[in-house]
């Protein structure tokens, strides 16, 4: 009985952290998206595949579903809509849109670089209740949370 006990209360407080993690990602997003909405009509999985190429230069599509956690399957949606706007380029292999390298335009490169910063303040808003130790500390527990979760090898690799 002491161990149904014990995994019970193990239980609660796992439910009890998921709870107040779910939720305050959901305060903090609300916040940044008021603060720095998305320029152009951007949604959420379009500004992370123009963050990540910004950031990590360009990449193949496989490798952008690593770093942004999406299937390739909505990737190539994503990367189709960025390119019909001009944000994005492929270039090639001819045929396998999945093995194309996408990189930024010269259009894409100034939206995401002239927004970053805006985003980045506001996100460093939303945290600043914590003191440096404390997002260090948070950083390292969300990383051994996530790696722990077995998702995409490289994707897990890049919790950093």
């Amino acid at each position: 009985m002491e161990k149904q006990s014990l995994e019970s209360e193990t239980q609660k407080k796992a439910l009890n952290a998921y709870l107040k993690l779910n939720r305050c990602l959901d305060a903090i997003t609300a916040r940044v998206t008021a603060e720095s909405p998305f320029p152009d009509r951007l949604l959420a999985g379009q500004f992370g595949v123009l963050e990540a190429l910004l950031h990590k230069g360009p990449m193949c599509q496989r490798e952008i579903c690593e770093k942004v956690l999406r299937s390739r399957g909505s990737m190539t949606f994503v990367v189709d809509r960025l390119e019909r706007s001009g944000l994005v380029r492929r270039t090639g292999k001819a045929g396998d849109r999945r093995k194309n390298i996408v990189g930024l335009t010269p259009r894409g490169r100034a939206l995401i670089s002239g927004y970053f910063p805006l985003h980045a303040r506001a996100i460093a808003g939303a945290m600043g209740v914590l003191d440096g130790k404390e997002l260090l500390t948070l950083a390292r527990l969300c990383k051994k949370l996530g790696l722990a979760q077995g998702g995409p090898r490289r994707a897990a690799n890049d919790l950093s």
